[in-house]
């Protein structure tokens, strides 16, 4: 895992925090270490997938916006990244996926349970890295935060097939799900700096919305991405029966023949019909719509930190937010 995960033209912001992302990856290799082989391997097999890894991005650059000095920001990044990483092993299961960052997915692989377990195994190396650093704020923004990721995991779990679920019912679901571990990833940055609890605020909103951002642009590149850059099967979600803005919107604005399709394609998971209904979604406006969303999310994010010094880590908290709307994969 480099520092370059982050893709042009975000390599600035690789650049810019490379040392400290080297030192993540170190206290991740460091981490990962088990006396059960099989735990390493699938361990191992996810982390090595790379991906943007904004998450710990986020904790190093907020952690040096503020003025950070030290090392407790590398080992909460990685905290973070196994957090993450747990929720992906657990929602692959889930949602029976067989791709994921352009290759098979470690549930396809491996198999459901050991999938399951290892990321259980992930969740509870977390934790145990946080009792570490001997910080009762941060234990309560990270079991918060993972209470929050689980609980928004059921709501979407009752959400699947749904067809009448609401835009505001949807947000929700992004909001605990999503955009909670980047909210937290940020106020840890802020709050290890020695940041006011109205900075620790702000940074929360910027996590946020960012967070926000990407998943509605996620939503759109479901239907408007290519499966080689995005890294998994484009209509994943429509498959899954998963009523995400775009087809919520369409619900809510088509035409009664296009509303019963969507009713039918979500109830029954069908991608069958992913044409058609792509078709609709892009003759409908939805598409833009949800586009729109995910700009609002990220201007609410940039206004979050106005109140931060100009420095190079401000600019790249910046440039998320631009590459959170803009980008392809």
């Amino acid at each position: 895992m480099s520092a370059a995960t982050l893709h042009a033209p975000q390599n600035n912001i690789a650049h810019t925090i490379a040392t400290d992302m080297a030192a993540v990856n170190t206290v991740i290799r460091e981490r990962l270490h088990s006396e059960v082989s099989l735990v390493n391997q699938i361990a191992e097999y996810i982390i090595s997938a790379g991906g943007k890894r904004i998450r710990p991005v986020l904790v190093l650059l907020v952690a040096n916006a503020y003025g950070y000095r030290g090392t407790a920001h590398h080992e909460l990044a990685a905290v973070v990244e196994f957090i993450h990483t747990a929720t992906l092993l657990h929602d692959d299961v889930v949602d029976e996926s067989s791709m994921r960052r352009g290759r098979q997915t470690a549930n396809a692989l491996f198999g459901n349970a050991a999938s399951v377990l290892v990321g259980d195994f992930l969740y509870s190396r977390a934790f145990q890295m946080m009792v570490g650093l001997n910080n009762m704020r941060v234990m309560q923004i990270l079991s918060d935060a993972t209470n929050v990721i689980a609980e928004g995991e059921v709501l979407q779990l009752l959400n699947m097939h749904d067809p009448d679920v609401s835009q505001e019912s949807y947000l929700k679901v992004i909001r605990s799900k999503t955009a909670k571990l980047f909210e937290a990833a940020a106020e840890l940055g802020a709050l290890i700096s020695g940041a006011s609890d109205a900075e620790v605020d702000a940074a929360g909103e910027y996590g946020r919305s960012l967070g926000t951002a990407f998943q509605l642009i996620d939503d759109v590149l479901d239907y408007a991405g290519d499966a080689t850059a995005i890294g998994k099967n484009v209509g994943d979600d429509l498959r899954e029966g998963k009523p995400t803005l775009p087809l919520i919107y369409l619900m809510e604005n088509g035409t009664p023949e296009q509303r019963e399709l969507v009713r039918n394609c979500i109830e029954q998971g069908d991608e069958q019909h992913f044409d058609a209904i792509l078709a609709a979604i892009t003759s409908s406006g939805a598409l833009e719509f949800t586009r729109r969303e995910a700009e609002i999310a990220a201007q609410r994010a940039a206004a979050a930190i106005a109140g931060l010094p100009d420095s190079q880590y401000k600019q790249s908290l910046l440039q998320l937010c631009t590459f959170a709307v803009d980008r392809n994969h």
